[in-house]
């Protein structure tokens, strides 16, 4: 679609009841937080830091002063969830946003540079509450359309059913028999060459060069990911620290994350976390990232101060979650392509 003018109607007409039912998607959604007691917010796109995961690349631009005052560069956010958070720290407490944003470089069946993004956020919440607040999306979200499940090719997925939830733990040794936690004696540096044996033995490719999360994201790609979700909803939790930026780590076993993330027809939905608090544990880790960043890549994405500044004045405890809107309506209405759920394209 996005190589076609999407706009004459022969063409539109095609496509008119997808959209259509995507507006009373997002009605239900609304609705849904609406009746909870959430408030709906709106913050800016342009951020002086765009979101600092790793592998995201983000667009930019120069924002230009009035009378010559000067320019200072500025991105287009990757996710609205410093903003949403230094809102949390100022005394909002359930809040929501069906937010605009962007990725460069991502382009797929079911990635677009520009999509929606529903984000939200429960203060003095863990994120347990966000996997019942998945569940009665996904219902409110068959219901606004007549088929009532979600389905991508042959695949079905009852919205209605209780999510499964697995550990990512269990999953490595559920579906190739790998026991991951062992490669994860200190947090912070797994264990790379321990995970890079176990994924040779069962058939992987794995390069010299390989890092830990190389390899781990291979075995998620190429052995878990795509089975997940069939049949029910599936909620895979407890992600591994190094994985899990943003996220407190399990006070059990320090070793994961209060990280979960949402399946169904072997899409990822939705990414929660229980929100880290720690203002220094928050800067080392976008440092961090920000050193990998610059050795894959040769980039580096300025460190949101702000941001830290309000962790340390104190963001309360609290649950963040964000939801791909597009994809869940391709799941609720079988389509293929995120592009056929879009009221309009990017160029491309």
């Amino acid at each position: 679609m996005s190589g076609k003018e999407w706009w004459r109607p022969e063409d539109f007409a095609l496509r008119r009841p997808t959209l259509l039912a995507r507006a009373r998607i997002l009605a239900a959604l609304r609705a849904f937080f609406n009746g909870r007691g959430f408030v709906e917010v709106e913050t800016p796109c342009l951020q002086r830091s765009p979101g600092l995961e790793p592998h995201i690349m983000a667009l930019s631009t120069e924002l230009a002063e009035p009378f010559g005052a000067g320019r200072q560069r500025l991105y287009l956010h990757t996710s609205p969830e410093f903003t949403m958070k230094k809102l949390l720290v100022a005394g909002m407490a359930s809040i929501f946003q069906f937010a605009h944003v962007w990725r460069d470089g991502e382009r797929s069946p079911t990635h677009h540079p520009e999509f929606t993004m529903l984000e939200w956020y429960r203060s003095n919440a863990g994120y347990e509450v966000l996997m019942e607040d998945c569940a009665a999306i996904l219902a409110a979200a068959a219901r606004a359309v007549p088929t009532g499940e979600l389905r991508r090719g042959g695949r079905r997925c009852d919205p209605f059913a209780a999510p499964k939830r697995l550990t990512v733990a269990q999953a490595f040794f559920d579906y190739c028999g790998i026991d991951l936690l062992a490669s994860i004696d200190d947090p912070r540096r797994p264990d790379a060459a321990i995970l890079a044996a176990a994924a040779r033995v069962r058939g992987l490719h794995v390069g010299d060069g390989d890092s830990w999360e190389d390899v781990f994201f291979r075995i998620m790609m190429e052995r878990i990911e795509p089975y997940l979700g069939d049949g029910a909803p599936l909620i895979l939790c407890d992600y591994p620290v190094s994985l899990a930026a943003l996220s407190r780590p399990r006070p059990d076993d320090p070793r994961v994350a209060e990280r979960f993330e949402l399946y169904a027809c072997g899409v990822e939905l939705a990414n929660g976390f229980g929100e880290l608090t720690d203002a220094a544990e928050q800067r080392r880790r976008f440092e961090a990232d920000m050193d990998l960043k610059e050795r894959l890549y040769g980039l580096r994405y300025p460190i949101d101060e702000d941001f830290l500044a309000a962790l340390e004045l104190g963001l309360p405890d609290c649950a963040g979650i964000a939801l791909g809107v597009d994809r869940l309506v391709m799941l609720a209405t079988g389509s293929e392509t995120i592009d056929e759920v879009l009221w309009a394209p990017v160029a491309g």
